[in-house]
């Protein structure tokens, strides 16, 4: 009997020291990823805890904040008509040039992921260069190129089509951030393109389909989670972008991000521009949501 005993309590032996074991290695992870932890606390939660404490709080007559007033005031003056015009120009914009990234990048995705790992390579060095000069040099690059007297303009002119003036539009904002924004949009279509099992394409055609069919049928789905990884990574930045609309742009192309700014930094309404902050915010995550729930973690 004793025997069969110490049969039997030995695999709940076994069993207590592997969750022991367990329960050490997750110590032990805990304790290694507690200085990555407390970076995000610190630098990340709880700035977005004070930008949400502001957004409720009042603005005094001296420009401060009154943090012992809470009230919606804030959020209620996104209704009004100028946030209104903004935050519509915002996403016009956003939607517009994640559209135009998504038609220029998907072409070049797909040339890219059917060459040779070579040229592979080489093409996605190309991609990657912009990101070797500063952000805002080559904003200002853009700024002399689309200018009354940059190359553009007097190219027009030397066609006989007259000045061109482009910069502090619209357009120029767009064209800003297409060039801006255009990597994010290709590397995730790469990454989803790449790994498509071309076997499928082939025994699309096997079966008497075009070359539409399977493009409609086969690759474009496999590579939807690309898509939507791209869409989100251009039409996140471009719809707080700042930098772009402030050197393209002008006075009546003011962004959601330049208008927080100016809150800030100008008007001196704090809780006007954490109210606008928060929008912002929201808008990321129900766009990350999104991504994970269409499929995103299969990229």
């Amino acid at each position: 009997m004793t025997a069969v005993a110490e049969r039997i309590d030995e695999p709940v032996g076994v069993a207590d020291v592997e969750r022991q074991a367990a329960r050490e290695r997750r110590r032990r992870g805990f304790l290694l990823a507690l200085p990555a932890y407390a970076y995000l606390v610190f630098f990340f939660a709880l700035p977005l805890v004070a930008v949400g404490v502001f957004s409720f709080a009042t603005r005094n007559r001296f420009g401060g904040v009154d943090l012992a007033e809470w009230n919606l005031d804030s959020y209620r003056k996104l209704g009004e008509d100028i946030v209104f015009d903004i935050l519509l120009r915002s996403f016009s914009l956003a939607l517009l040039t994640t559209a135009i990234c998504l038609v220029l990048a998907y072409p070049f995705a797909y040339f890219i992921a059917t060459r040779s790992e070579t040229v592979r390579n080489v093409m996605l060095v190309f991609v990657l260069i912009p990101f070797w000069t500063n952000f805002l040099v080559r904003n200002y690059a853009w700024r002399l190129l689309l200018g009354n007297d940059g190359p553009v303009s007097q190219v027009s002119q030397l066609l006989g089509l007259g000045e061109v003036r482009i910069l502090f539009t619209p357009l120029a904002v767009v064209i800003g951030l297409v060039y801006s924004f255009l990597p994010f949009m290709i590397l995730p279509l790469y990454a989803a393109i790449e790994r498509i099992d071309w076997r499928l394409v082939e025994a699309s055609r096997d079966l008497y389909a075009t070359g539409r069919q399977s493009w409609t049928k086969v690759v474009f789905p496999l590579s939807m989670p690309g898509v939507i990884a791209g869409s989100i990574l251009v039409f996140v930045p471009s719809l707080g972008a700042y930098v772009t609309p402030e050197i393209l742009g002008g006075a009546k192309t003011t962004l959601l991000g330049s208008y927080i700014v100016s809150q800030f930094l100008t008007a001196r309404n704090w809780p006007a521009g954490a109210a606008l902050s928060m929008v912002l915010l929201t808008v990321m995550l129900m766009t990350t949501i999104i991504y994970f729930r269409s499929g995103g973690r299969n990229l």
